[in-house]
């Protein structure tokens, strides 16, 4: 019997289009919709968060959530999956940490560590002025700042919460324990206007 070539990943989407959420989150479900047509065969979907935009001020709150999946795609193909559909939807890259109108990361690859623990170290334990002003020159997986950000790792919990970081060793819940209080009081399930 051949094993099967549909590999774990693990998908954050984000959205702060404008200071109207429900758009953000059309935006997010427009995302989610595409991808599951071209890219991925959805495991679970975390419930939606709004989140304050980070670095704080950076504009209006997000639409978050976060997608374990299946894909037959090789890393690169899914990442540029990723940016077309961005792309598809609006999303222009002026500058890092800008309001946008769709942000979509590729977490985790089948824990693959890329392109090397070195790299994947020297990223994670970036100062975060440096981290604002430098772009990785090539795919890093996992992406180098699961571990800092609540609004990855609280809807992570929802649907991975035993995933083990394949570098630093914790899983999501720990990592998301690990945070302070202040992060995780300011993320909360979405709940639309009636």
């Amino acid at each position: 019997m051949f094993a099967s070539n549909k590999m774990n990943v693990l998908v954050a989407l984000g959205s702060n289009v404008s200071d109207d959420l429900s758009e953000s989150l059309e935006v997010v479900e427009r995302a989610i919709e595409i991808l599951l047509v071209n890219s991925i065969k959805l495991s679970n979907k975390s419930q939606i968060y709004q989140t304050p935009a980070f670095p704080m001020g950076a504009g209006p709150d997000f639409i978050n959530c976060v997608l374990a999946a299946e894909t037959d795609l090789s890393p690169e193909e899914l990442l540029s999956e990723l940016h077309e559909i961005e792309a598809s939807l609006g999303r222009v890259r002026h500058k890092r940490w800008a309001q946008r109108v769709i942000d979509i990361d590729l977490l985790s690859y089948e824990n693959l560590v890329k392109p090397n623990e070195d790299v994947v170290n020297s990223w994670i334990e970036m100062a975060l002025t440096e981290q604002m002003e430098r772009t990785p020159e090539h795919m890093i997986l996992p992406h180098p700042r699961i571990q800092d950000r609540g609004f990855v790792l609280v809807p992570m919990a929802d649907v991975v919460p035993d995933w083990r970081h394949p570098v630093l060793g914790k899983t999501t819940v720990e990592m998301r324990d690990a945070l302070s209080e202040g992060v995780l009081d300011e993320i909360r399930k979405y709940q639309p206007n009636n």
